[in-house]
Parts: structure tokens; sequence; C-alpha cells
């Protein structure tokens, strides 16, 4: 009750809104070699030091725990922050962010992770809060825009780790021998034969729409297909939609070629039975698929299942994302091996993260977090509904597209309330 009647004090008494915009004025535009702006940030210094010195002296003993939450977050933020402290009792000791339309977002930011946010994230890794990156792009996509964004120090200070290809790898600058490890090196060798055939054959048959409407991403394991049209956009959508549709009949064809083999004279007959039952099975699983496959008038009612069909599918995931990318991966391969993976790597030895995503496989971490209450969740207001109703469930960290700060800053209060001064 004493920290709710000091936030409310806090708020009610002092112009915090004035505090926030001149702490961020100082930390977003440092001092340039140019007079008149290095006049206004002296003066808005000044100002912002006055104040948090008021804070100060107005709460004895927490004074700077009160001021530095003053200049980080809103009101509202502020007395969220409170809830997560009042229910968890525990400080966010790792954050695990996804990128694209997370911390990015094609619509809003342009893609490009907003200052504010690099600016946030490292303050939280100069307080000693371990960053793991965990994305489904390839691991030299994120590491060049992460040295953009954050800088060569951080991105190697060792307390960085990218989960790459959405769990098929983990690269950790700085830790010897376990900078980078290769998951995908410990999958079942037919799994690893299928996604091989995969790789050769996915442009090769593909139908020429399909070959000149899509690349195929640089992954070191996974095959993902993306569209050569805008993210999001109505071209990216159909010719997504159409990735995906072939991707499954090119998945139920290798395996019947790879795992379940066709004897001389019904080999025709056997890809096909695997080729239908593989859209009914992924159908079956994922109702976005389904409606793709059900647009396309695609679904047939399958037979009973060619012999190891049905188990070897359930080591493979196929995951659509609308208007952005069809993918197969395997289902041993995914956020969460990569997470703990990383976790570890990073000797976080009793975890609670800050877990933030917008997709199905973003939820999968979710709810690891939450089964092993090593974390809470947040997602974007565009987030797949599954995510969303996860998130709402729980703690109810829904922040608007790029404004991933607004939950950074809110975890800050937690974590100052939590430690305490």
């Amino acid at each position: 009750m004493e920290r709710y009647d000091h936030l409310y004090r806090l708020y009610e008494d002092f112009d915090a809104e004035t505090v926030r915009a001149s702490q961020d004025f100082v930390d977003l535009f440092p001092p340039v070699d140019e007079r008149v702006a290095l006049s206004y940030w002296e003066d808005a210094s000044e100002e912002l030091d006055e104040r948090r010195t008021a804070i100060r002296e107005a709460f004895p003993g927490t004074g700077e725990t009160y001021a530095d939450i003053a200049a980080r977050a809103t009101r509202d933020q502020a007395f969220t922050g409170l809830d997560l402290a009042t229910k968890h009792d525990r400080a966010i000791n790792a954050l695990v962010l996804d990128v694209d339309e997370t911390l990015r977002s094609a619509g809003r930011t342009d893609n490009e992770i907003p200052r504010e946010t690099l600016y946030l994230l490292t303050e939280f890794h100069d307080e000693g809060v371990p960053i793991v990156v965990c994305t489904g792009q390839t691991l030299e996509n994120v590491k060049g825009f992460l040295i953009q964004g954050l800088g060569n120090a951080i991105v190697h200070s060792g307390e960085l780790s990218v989960v790459y290809e959405a769990g098929t790898g983990v690269f950790t600058p700085g830790h010897g021998p376990e900078t980078k490890r290769l998951l995908y090196d410990d999958l079942d060798g037919a799994v690893s034969v299928v996604f091989e055939a995969l790789r050769r054959r996915v442009l090769s048959e593909a139908p020429d729409r399909i070959r000149r409407g899509c690349h195929l991403q640089g992954n070191e394991f996974n095959v993902t297909l993306k569209p050569n049209f805008e993210t999001g956009s109505e071209a990216a959508t159909e010719i997504i939609d159409d990735a995906l549709s072939y991707l499954l009949d090119l998945l139920g064809a290798v395996v019947a070629d790879h795992v379940i083999g066709a004897d001389s004279g019904t080999e025709g007959e056997t890809v096909d039975s695997c080729t239908d039952w593989t859209r009914a099975y992924y159908a079956e699983r994922d109702p976005e698929i389904r409606a793709v496959l059900d647009d396309r008038d695609a679904l047939a009612t399958p037979t009973d299942p060619p012999d190891g069909m049905e188990t070897f599918l359930d080591g493979v995931d196929v995951a659509y994302y609308e208007g952005d990318a069809a993918e197969i991966a395997s289902r041993e391969l995914n956020k969460v091996v990569g997470v703990e993976t990383a976790l570890d790597v990073l000797d976080v030895r009793d975890p609670f993260a800050l877990v933030m995503g917008d997709s199905k496989s973003d939820l999968r971490v979710m709810e690891w977090a939450a089964d092993h209450d090593t974390g809470i969740a947040a997602a974007p207001e565009h987030a797949s509904e599954s995510v969303l109703d996860h998130v709402r469930d729980t703690d109810g960290l829904v922040f608007p597209p790029g404004e991933a700060g607004e939950v950074l800053r809110t975890v800050s209060v937690c974590n100052a309330l939590v430690r305490g001064p």
C-alpha cells in the first residue's frame, strides 16, 4: 500500500510529464557541436536535475527510485508496473524479444526499430539484464541491424544472444566454443535428408508464378518462402497463400520419396496420397492454414495415412504468416528450445523474462514461461489472436504497433519497485 501511495503522490504532486519529456530529450538527443542546440540541451539538463532533486527530497530513502520512475514512465505505465511488482514480486532478469512486427513494424516504424526502443534496451543492458533476440530471420540479417542499432560493444558484450531461424541455431558472441550452437546438427538423419531435398527442389519445381513472386530466404536449415512484394500487401498475401499450398504438396511428395518409399507401379498413387494427407494434417491443426486451403478448394478427403506418414509429420512444423512467409521447420527446433539454450549460455540460472512477440512461434515461448513461472508476456495489438488471448489472460501487456517501448518502460518500473532503493 505504501508503494501505491507513493506513486499516487508522485504523479499528483509533481509534473512527471515534464520530467519524462526532459529525460527523453537529454537521453535521445545528446549535445552536438552546434551552439544553439547545445544551449537547448544544457537548459533541459539543468531543469531535469532540479526536478529530479525535488522528487528525491520529497521521498527520503526512496527518492532516487521515484525520480527514476517519473523520468521513465507515464502514470498508467507506472501503476501497471506496480501491479506486476505486486503480483510477481520478481524483477525481470532477461528480455526475450521478437523483432518483426514486435520491436519494429512495417506499417508504423518503416521497418526500423525506433530510437526510443533501442535506447531503452541499452538501459536494460547497462543494468545487467541480458537480451535474447528471438527471430525467424537469418543470423546475418539480425547481426547487421543489431550492430547498427545497439552497437558493437553491446552485441559482443557477452550479455546478448540471438536465437535465429526460429530456433535452429543460437549465436552468443563472447562465449568461446559456446558462441554458436547449431541445434539442427542433433536432428534425426531422416529429417535432415527431407530438409535437404526440400531445399534442393523448392524453387526448381515451383510453378512459374511462385518462382517469380517469391524468394527462398537464406536460412541454414528451415525452408522459408518470402514474397517479392511489400510485406502485408494484397500481392504479398496472395503469393504467400499460393506458396503455402505449394510447400504442403512438396513436403508430401518429398516424404513419399524419402521416408515412405514408393513401390514400382504405385509411385504416383503414393505421392498423391501423401500430398492429400499432408494438406489435411496441417489444416486440422491450424485454422489459418485450413482457411487458405479452403479458399482454394484444395482440401481433399484423405484416406488412411501411409505407414509412417503421421509419425514423421508430427516432427515437422509448417508455419503460415499472412502476407509475410510460408515456412517448413522441425518441431524439435523451435523458439523455446532456442531460448532455453540462449539462457543456458548466458548463465541465467533462475530466469524471469519479459517475452515479447506477435506470432504462434512466440506464443510457445510465452506458454513455456507461464508454465514454468519463468516470465511474463507482451504483444502488439495486431498479433495473432491466440497470442493476444494468452497475453490478455495473463498480465494484459498489449501495446500499439511499433510501441514496444511502452512495455519496456512499464517493466522498468516493476524492476525499480521490486529492487527498491
